[in-house]
């Protein structure tokens, strides 16, 4: 009984005590964020026939759908083609800053505003992978995705040494933020825009009171207390939500296999070699008749596609076997950009999939991105400067390029 006890307070601790998973979490963040600003950037041509007023799906039939299913999307607000512009500009916006990790908290909720304004538009633009990230912008809201890899976590770093010199700390920018966004939520309250179901609006408006509350505490509280109640909440939160990634990462998986081994062709190891012939699916023509002339070689990988997608939740509690299939995972999906022209559900469903991925390999791809960048500092600084020698301090060179 005493050791039940003792792994249900440890349990407790670790899961109050500290966010878990920062490095998994700023992947996916980083990963989602990117995946989410491409699209955009390369349907910037087009975005007035696929999202705007000038696409088949009328916003008069979208705002029949919408008050059916209650769906948030702000691109109701207004019918008007400079509206449009102004939410189209703010998700690309966004969705760069959050890749970024600035002011992550306030970006999580603005990229979530976009991606729902946007897909909730048009419904029926998107390839699967925009199902995944419809859900992700919403789980990302509630986890500290900008620990490390941010420009939070570095000026968090900064405000920390200037503390400890004594000198007085101010952010200006945080409290700018918060009251430009409360007051257009305010105002979008006040005038009914807010309606549908009440998930959306009642987490805008939490995120809002909680910002509020986390900035009152840290400034006005006389004891450490009530801060460390926050920092406690949060943490359970974030760890909260992350547990709700992994497992929707489970679940996309595992219903998908258990969908394959029910049809006849995953069955009989031909589903394959179909969507290689489809011209939709087919932007390497060449490419798919090489890889569809082997009849064994379309059995395997068919065969193979199934039995990685059922098994890989149950490998979860086997480390070993599980970085193998995660590996075979990435993979596949990146065969599946290339060959079958899908490569922002390829993205979104790596995006995922790297929430597995294990910390000691995220803390080493980390530690070479920071050398390369270190090289290519002190490489721009030599050209930009060719006539200069090198007398300065060899330690100046790595002055703020941590965190």
């Amino acid at each position: 009984m005493n050791r039940f006890s003792l792994a249900v307070s440890g349990g407790i601790a670790r899961v109050t005590e500290a966010a878990l998973g920062p490095y998994q979490t700023a992947v996916i963040r980083i990963g989602f964020s990117a995946t989410w600003l491409l699209f955009l950037l390369r349907e910037l041509p087009h975005r007035r026939e696929l999202y705007g007023p000038d696409g088949p799906w009328s916003w008069d039939l979208a705002q029949q759908l919408i008050a059916s299913n209650g769906s948030f999307t702000a691109l109701m607000w207004s019918d008007g083609r400079v509206w449009f512009e102004i939410v189209y500009a703010l998700a690309v916006l966004s969705s760069g800053l959050l890749m970024l990790g600035w002011r992550t908290r306030t970006m999580s909720v603005l990229f979530m505003v976009g991606v729902l304004s946007l897909q909730n538009r048009s419904v029926f633009m998107g390839d699967g992978g925009d199902n995944v990230l419809h859900l992700m912008s919403i789980y990302l809201v509630f986890t500290r995705c900008a620990q490390v890899w941010s420009l939070d976590a570095r000026r968090a770093v900064r405000e920390r040494a200037a503390r400890a010199r004594g000198e007085r700390v101010t952010d200006r920018t945080g409290p700018a933020l918060w009251g430009v966004l409360g007051a257009v939520l305010v105002a979008v309250t006040l005038v009914g825009r807010l309606q549908g179901d009440w998930l959306i609006p009642a987490l805008l408006w939490t995120v809002w009171v909680a910002q509020a509350l986390w900035w009152l505490v840290g400034r006005r509280a006389g004891t450490g207390e009530p801060r460390i109640l926050l920092d406690v909440i949060g943490n359970v939160v974030h760890n909260g939500a992350l547990l709700v990634i992994m497992a929707e990462a489970c679940l996309i998986y595992a219903t998908a296999g258990w969908y394959k081994v029910q049809g006849s062709r995953w069955q009989d190891g031909t589903a394959v070699y179909y969507p290689l012939h489809l011209e939709y699916f087919s932007p390497w023509p060449a490419l798919a008749d090489l890889l569809s002339a082997s009849g064994t070689m379309v059995m395997l990988v068919t065969y193979g596609t199934v039995l990685v997608q059922v098994a890989f939740p149950f490998t979860l509690f086997n480390r070993r076997v599980k970085n193998v299939l995660l590996a075979v995972m990435m993979t596949e999906h990146a065969v599946i950009a290339v060959v079958l022209g899908l490569p922002f559900f390829s993205l979104a469903m790596i995006a995922a999939d790297a929430v597995f991925l294990p910390t000691g390999f995220l803390r080493r791809l980390g530690g070479r991105a920071a050398r390369a960048r270190d090289r290519l500092t002190r490489r721009g600084g030599r050209v930009s400067l060719p006539g200069q020698r090198a007398r300065e301090n060899p330690g100046a060179e790595h002055v703020g390029s941590g965190a």
